[in-house]
This record gives structure tokens, sequence and C-alpha cells, in this order.
């Protein structure tokens, strides 16, 4: 499979309106496998509106995987500024769609994220893109959580960092235990927020606050 090109200075850069009729680079493998997939289920690919399915589904797998093609350096791209701010910086409310490596069906939620600067922030969009690097990917919520930690850590070096992750799985939802309110929460602490109990309970109030509202 050949690298998705993907524009990281682009706000949207996941978020690219694909033409799925039009041609143009469409993984032929993904392509051959949903035809393969169609007529194991019974389906006849030729017919008018499953024709053009093997190319759309692979032009979607396209976008939804493309995390895998993204770099963090050129994500973040200097976006690191020395500020004099020593108090709690938090972007809430973070809309994230992944897939689940076990089933291959989506997953969804909201992202929370925050951290203590040890005197340099980061650009308030970058945070998002953060989240939405390691969502377009196959997954599972554990690691994508400690994977925007890490990485915030790894470029700031700030006196702690947390994630909580909230997601609706659909592989619980529409199969298997068909539980369709059940919604997974995740954190990872690191720093100030694992260490001090009242750092980590006013981040999470925070939170509270806003499911409050």
């Amino acid at each position: 499979m050949n690298p998705m090109k993907v524009n990281v200075d682009d706000f949207d850069a996941f978020r690219t309106e694909l033409i799925e009729d039009e041609p143009g680079w469409a993984d032929a493998d993904i392509q051959v496998a949903v035809r393969s997939i169609l007529t194991a289920i019974g389906e006849n690919p030729e017919r008018q509106g499953l024709v053009k399915t093997p190319l759309r589904v692979a032009k979607m797998y396209e976008e939804l995987t493309a995390g895998y093609h993204v770099d963090p350096a050129a994500l973040i791209n200097d976006a690191i500024f020395e500020v004099h701010y020593d108090e709690m910086v938090v972007v809430k409310d973070i809309d994230y769609y992944s897939l689940c490596e076990h089933h291959m069906l989506p997953f969804m939620g909201k992202a929370h994220v925050a951290y203590l600067p040890r005197g340099r922030v980061l650009g308030l969009s970058k945070i998002p893109r953060i989240v939405e690097m390691y969502a377009r990917r196959l997954q599972v919520q554990e690691r994508m959580t400690m994977q925007i930690a890490d990485l915030i850590e790894e470029v700031l070096n700030p006196l702690g960092v947390a994630v909580v992750c909230e997601g609706v799985h659909l592989c619980a939802a529409m199969r298997g235990v068909k539980k369709a309110n059940a919604r997974m929460v995740t954190s990872a602490m690191r720093g100030a927020f694992r260490n001090n109990p009242q750092t980590r309970n006013e981040f999470l109030k925070l939170l509270d606050h806003a499911d409050a509202h």
C-alpha cells in the first residue's frame, strides 16, 4: 500500500472530502478484497448499487487510516512556544472516530487532554490533531489514550499530562453483547497528575463540571 499524502498544514487534514466515484489513487488490494467479501456473503458485486463499492471502500480506508502516514514531528511543526505559565491547560470534548482493530468496526467518543507546562506550551490546534492522528488507524482505546499522553510528554516535557477518553464501541453495540449504551472510559496520567491527587482531582472535576452542563 502506497503511503497516503497528508498535508499537516491543512487545518482539517484528516477530514478531506473524497470524491468517491471519481477515479484516482485507491488501493487495488482493498478493492479485490471487498469484491471477495461481497461474493462470500452472497451478493453480486456487479449489480448497480455495488459495482463501485470496492472503490468507495478503498478510498474510505485511505481516509480512516490516514494517521499511519503522519509524521508527529511534522504535525507539531515547531508550534511550541516559550510562555511563563504554570497552571493547568485543558482541551476537552475533542471528538474522535476510530476503528477497533479486532473487528474493524468504528468506536467514537470524546477525548479530554490536560498538561502542566514547564515554561512551554503547545499550539491549541495541535492537541486535537494529535488525537486525530492516533484515532485514524486501527486501534484499541487503551493504547490510543496512552499514545496521546506519551507524545505530549515527549514533545513538551511538562510537569504532568492527563488524558481521558470516552468511547462507544459498535463492536459491542451492534454485535456480540449488543449493549448500545455501554461507554468505555480510559485514562493515562503522567507526572503530577499521577503523583499528586489534588492535581488529578482538579482535572477530573473540570470534566465532571462539563458533563453537568
